[in-house]
């Protein structure tokens, strides 16, 4: 169903995402004050265009805001977002969202500002890339499927290595931490749902879904680690870069940050006290053997700079580090990361585009990860009004042959569920079941 939807702020973020729902086929409004920016989108895809502040409430009433059905505000300051928001709130637009920079208004640090300005969802798209890179270096070897609630909750397919404690064992005689699900095993390349018999073989896949603080040490059931201690070396000094050095603050990693401004630099190291901060150029060959990154683990690159990120990488895997990893915006460049032996690249305006295109979704019900197709697969639900179990304990349901419930947000706040776990009318549940139940899922659980 094509819905109105106004973006205010035509950048990076604002621009791409009004770029993918214009192509989903949605009503599409922008709002900038730079009248360039406008032009090349008003030429380039069919959206409607404003010029103005999206603080400014008669341009919001005449880009429709009374009825649109979602407002996302994405220009570069936090504070003309969440007011924008909060205005657009008032006039009548169905569901709003905030990008905002600072972990003071995202992390609702001394204030819940997304409740305060009454606004549906702040995102971050620099905490949302950050926290994917963070995922990628904490475990190596792991298959990335999903991650829920601003990285609270990580799902991901992991390898059975050699002499880990799993091997062997029944499911049943396991030790799993709590705040730990396993949701799937893939035994001779076919997956099924856990039992408490299920033995673990070298060579087989589980899917493991944990809470973030809790992943690491059930993944060590499963997966054995060569290195204790990684050495990460990251390039950049903007937001991103300080999301991920707060990601990485953990015994597991020693990270050394290289800021080619001085002043940057100087505060940075006031500000990441467990980071060591280098003024200078990683990509100098001279520092570069200076600073011995020859043996570190993993190069990350995240300036502004898509260039100087694929190339800083490629000159760091050139040098033999085993893993480089970067901020890449430009889609034209991401057909180049294979020839210059760049491990991944993460976009903070993609990752931005998804979560509001989540947002705008309102089925109520959708599939979000496939396991094996047409054998196991992950569905994300809002539990209806008419749902008659809500309040009942999750062993307690046996309506679903298969289902696993691998998380469950209440009140903007997700966990790994255990047996005695209930859910209640609005809560968000992530689960993991062969295809046949869906309709079943979807109509008992939804109402729709």
């Amino acid at each position: 169903m094509s819905m109105h939807v106004i973006v205010c702020g035509a950048g990076q973020v604002g621009g791409f995402a009004a770029e993918i729902l214009a192509h989903q086929g949605h009503s599409i409004t922008v709002i900038d004050v730079d009248k360039a920016r406008l032009r090349t989108l008003g030429d380039t895809l069919d959206v409607s265009i404003f010029e103005g502040n999206g603080v400014n409430a008669s341009i919001l009433r005449e880009a429709g805001a009374a009825k649109a059905d979602l407002l996302l505000a994405a220009t570069t300051s936090d504070e003309v977002n969440l007011l924008t928001s909060s205005i657009a709130k008032s006039i009548g637009t169905k569901r709003t969202i905030a990008r905002v920079h600072s972990s003071v208004f995202y992390e609702s640090i001394g204030l819940d500002y997304g409740a305060h300005f009454h606004i549906d969802g702040l995102i971050c798209p620099e905490s949302a890339a950050a926290e994917a890179i963070a995922n990628t270096l904490r475990n190596p070897g792991a298959h990335a499927i999903e991650t829920f609630g601003r990285g609270q909750i990580e799902m991901h397919e992991i390898p059975v290595s050699p002499g880990v404690e799993a091997i062997g064992k029944p499911l049943s005689e396991l030790r799993l931490p709590a705040g730990s699900r396993l949701l799937a095993v893939i035994h001779d390349g076919r997956a099924s749902s856990p039992t408490a018999q299920t033995t673990f073989h070298q060579g087989d896949t589980v899917v493991l879904v944990a809470n973030s603080d809790t992943f690491s040490a059930a993944r060590k059931l499963f997966y054995k680690d060569k290195i204790p201690r990684k050495r990460i070396a990251i390039l950049g000094a903007d937001a991103t870069t300080i999301w991920l050095a707060r990601a990485l603050r953990e015994r597991a990693f020693a990270v050394k940050l290289f800021v080619t401004s001085r002043d940057r630099a100087e505060e940075l190291a006031q500000q990441l006290s467990w980071v060591t901060v280098v003024n200078a150029d990683p990509t100098d060959p001279a520092i570069f053997e200076e600073e011995n990154l020859r043996e570190y683990h993993a190069f990350v690159a995240l300036t502004h700079d898509d260039e100087d990120n694929i190339l800083a990488c490629a000159f760091a895997k050139s040098r033999g580090l085993p893993s480089a990893y970067a901020i890449v915006q430009k889609r034209r460049y991401l057909h180049l990361l294979e020839h210059v032996a760049i491990d991944e690249a993460f976009s903070p305006r993609l990752v931005a585009a998804k979560q509001v295109i989540g947002m705008l979704d309102d089925s109520g019900f959708r599939r979000i990860a496939v396991i094996e197709e047409g054998v196991l697969e992950a569905y994300a639900m809002r539990i209806g009004a008419s749902c008659s179990l809500c309040g009942t304990p999750l062993f307690e349901i046996t309506d679903f042959p298969g289902w696993i419930v691998a998380a469950i947000e209440h009140n903007d706040h997700v966990s790994v569920p255990d047996r005695t776990a209930t859910f209640s009318v609005g809560d968000r549940l992530i689960v993991v079941g062969p295809p046949a139940i869906e309709s079943k899922l979807r109509k008992t659980l939804t109402g729709r």
